[in-house]
């Protein structure tokens, strides 16, 4: 079992957070790295029902905050849509995502997992006026 750091930035070069999950896995597909990185984020939202979602995709129903996304009326996520969402953002390219500093382009691409490996999700902003 070995500890991998999320992180997430933006494309301005801004850390947004990062936080741990261990995995007992040593290579898993970006699709799992993914869904098992957004069910703990909206398992970790719904337990707490804090006033804004800090997560890898904005959920449906809400609006864009500084830090997240606050719900318009508050509710439980459902962990399901929000790995649809995700998922879909990534083959739209919302973000990409780097595992040990490499590109991940397909999300049945197998990624190797050893203890401390840090995966980054960067986010990609739409240019305005472009």
């Amino acid at each position: 079992m070995g500890m991998v750091t999320f992180v997430d930035e933006t494309t301005s070069g801004e850390t947004r957070g990062s936080w741990g999950l261990d995995f007992a896995e040593e290579r898993l597909s970006a699709r799992e790295l993914i869904r098992r990185r957004v069910l703990r984020e909206v398992a970790e939202y719904n337990a707490r029902q804090p006033e804004v979602f800090h997560g890898l995709v904005q959920p449906t129903d809400t609006e864009h905050t500084l830090n997240g996304y606050r719900l318009r009326t508050p509710r439980r996520l459902d962990p399901e849509r929000q790995c649809e969402l995700a998922l879909d953002a990534f083959g739209r390219n919302g973000f990409l995502m780097l595992v040990a500093d490499r590109q991940v382009e397909d999300l049945d691409d197998e990624v190797d997992l050893p203890a401390g490996t840090e995966v980054v999700f960067l986010k990609l902003v739409p240019l305005v006026g472009g």
